[in-house]
């Protein structure tokens, strides 16, 4: 075994290991959360025209200055604050690299970290890269609440550095209230914790939720990592295009460590990414309509088939349902015969919990798909027969 020891518990991520399965079975794929459709063409051609005019060398550390400056702009529309191109933003290779460029530059060894559970798997090893530790917080079933003492009880005075926040939230749909928020944030204030927030799903809500972002929150602007990027928007998550936002002293930690990291993301795609951003307004209502489609069709299918969903996702691409009406004593058992015999693919979600017995019940399935593929899956997934 050469892998080093703080990396040896990861293994391969559950997605790929799900997505080889799905392939091997010739199975529906509603694992991974990549749409099986593509973006839209006026982004595309951005990228192309950049490739085209010759802009293929290494861009800024920082980031383009047409992305930089849309960055700026959309931050100022959405939050009514300020945002300095270069001293408040930072263009990443994808929001994961965000999220470890965080944890390398902003924690040292055995500072503690709060996670909400169940959470997205790059968090763990992004802070074991760092040495740092996480103390975890359930969000329990069915509508994903938390324990506000269970919170207040995994922190440290003086060893807790920061909670992390992924609202709209992968892998449950859950979108955190304000009152939520608000709760978290006078912890934050009250023990001088960072929050890092994940908000790759910004743009992807239902039913008139209101999405609030915690950098908006009174007393949190200054202590705000904010994490985002453009894949899961507009359907182009190859491109590997996110950033982070927020205090001039937040952004240069965790530029510390992107610049010995990646350095530069990719320069054309940065150009597209552009583009995108300063027409997204246009584009949003037809993405969220076609979403809300995909969604309230697998869920209601989903329910009448035998699966229990009491709340259908507020946002994201996915939703968790409780598989136990069909018999199946967890989650990985169920998930490999969904693939193997059904010839569906799913997510076991205990892949995304510290405490697994909260996820042996339940199943993730991505809606980010064509609508003929959730129609296929369906057809397939009516074989199941929930137990008498």
């Amino acid at each position: 075994m050469r892998t080093a020891t703080r990396l040896q518990p990861f293994g391969t991520t559950i997605f790929t290991e799900m997505t080889q399965l799905a392939i091997k079975h010739n199975a529906v794929n509603l694992s991974q959360g990549f749409p099986d459709f593509d973006g839209p063409d006026f982004v595309k051609q951005a990228a192309i025209d950049a490739i085209n005019s010759g802009d293929n060398q290494y861009e800024r550390l920082f980031g383009s200055v047409a992305l930089n400056n849309a960055l700026a702009n959309r931050w100022r529309e959405l939050t009514g604050q300020p945002a300095n191109p270069v001293k408040n933003i930072q263009v990443t290779s994808g929001c994961t690299e965000a999220i470890a460029s965080a944890a390398l530059g902003l924690f040292k060894p055995v500072d503690e970290v709060v996670l909400f559970e169940p959470y997205y798997d790059s968090y763990r090893p992004a802070l074991a890269m760092a040495g740092a530790i996480p103390r975890f917080v359930t969000l329990h079933w069915p509508d994903f609440s938390f324990d506000l003492d269970e919170l207040k009880n995994q922190i440290n005075p003086g060893k807790t550095k920061a909670i992390f926040i992924n609202s709209p939230h992968n892998p449950t749909g859950k979108v955190y209230s304000r009152e939520e928020l608000t709760q978290i944030a006078n912890l934050c204030i009250e023990n001088n914790l960072l929050a890092i927030t994940d908000e790759v799903y910004e743009h992807l809500t239902f039913d008139n939720t209101e999405y609030v972002r915690m950098a908006t929150i009174p007393g949190m602007a200054e202590r705000t990592l904010t994490l985002s990027s453009l894949g899961k928007t507009f359907s182009l998550t190859g491109w590997k295009i996110g950033w982070a936002i927020g205090p001039e002293n937040l952004i240069t930690a965790l530029r510390a460590a992107h610049q010995f990291i990646t350095f530069a993301t990719s320069t054309p795609l940065q150009q597209g990414a552009a583009v995108a951003l300063n027409n997204i307004n246009e584009y949003l209502p037809q993405f969220t309509a076609e979403y809300t489609e995909r969604r309230n069709f697998l869920c209601d299918a989903l329910v009448e088939i035998g699966f229990k969903i009491p709340n259908k996702p507020a946002g994201t691409y996915f939703v968790l349902a409780d598989h136990t009406p069909f018999g199946f004593k967890n989650d990985v058992d169920f998930c490999k015969y969904l693939t193997t015999v059904i010839g569906v693919a799913a997510i076991p979600p205990t892949a995304f919990y510290e405490n697994k017995k909260h996820g042996y019940n339940l199943v993730r399935f991505a809606f980010c798909k064509k609508m003929q593929t959730l129609q296929n899956a369906i057809t397939r997934l009516r074989q199941l027969k929930p137990k008498r």
